[in-house]
């Protein structure tokens, strides 16, 4: 074994350990801010669009779509078991902790798995992997996409519907 693949074989386990400390600590009570939420529906718009307009591949695209459908249904039940305060000092929601880690550290894994597929390869011929090569890869792609989508769309909902009443009184 050469030096990179040793600090490689340690580095690895500490990067996920940090990525999962940074998504848990996002997982807690948070003050609800309508820009934010337009960011999220914007970003896992083009986390689909973009891999899409790239494949070619009937098997890949049916992936990312069953991904994407999978997301948007998670999506919904995880903004059922949100809990939503109005507070004088604003607006804050608690989303379900293990459900946002789980499917953000299963796309985090996936990429993962792409790191370690392309270092295996270096120096080889064969050709490096791109993100949108692989049936599995698409569907935590869109899974991702598709419940943090979903997330962001049902948070401004909940914002508008409070605008609404906060109207009518």
């Amino acid at each position: 074994m050469d030096l990179t693949t040793i600090a490689l074989i340690i580095l690895a386990p500490v990067l996920v350990w940090r990525v999962y400390s940074r998504i848990k600590s996002r997982m807690v009570r948070q003050r609800s801010i309508v820009s934010r939420h337009y960011t999220g529906l914007l970003a896992f718009f083009a986390m689909v669009a973009v891999p899409a307009s790239e494949l070619a591949n009937p098997l890949t695209l049916a992936a990312l779509a069953a991904g994407l459908a999978a997301g948007l249904a998670l999506g919904v039940y995880g903004l059922h078991v949100t809990r939503f305060e109005e507070t004088e000092e604003g607006y804050f929601f608690t989303p379900n902790a293990r459900l946002g880690i789980l499917i953000a550290m299963a796309l985090v894994a996936r990429v993962l798995y792409l790191g370690v597929l392309i270092y295996a390869n270096k120096g080889s011929n064969a050709p490096t992997p791109r993100i949108t090569d692989s049936p599995l890869t698409m569907v935590t792609v869109g899974l991702t996409a598709g419940y943090f989508w979903m997330y962001s769309a049902g948070l401004l909902r909940w914002r508008f519907r409070l605008r609404k009443e906060i109207g009518k009184i």
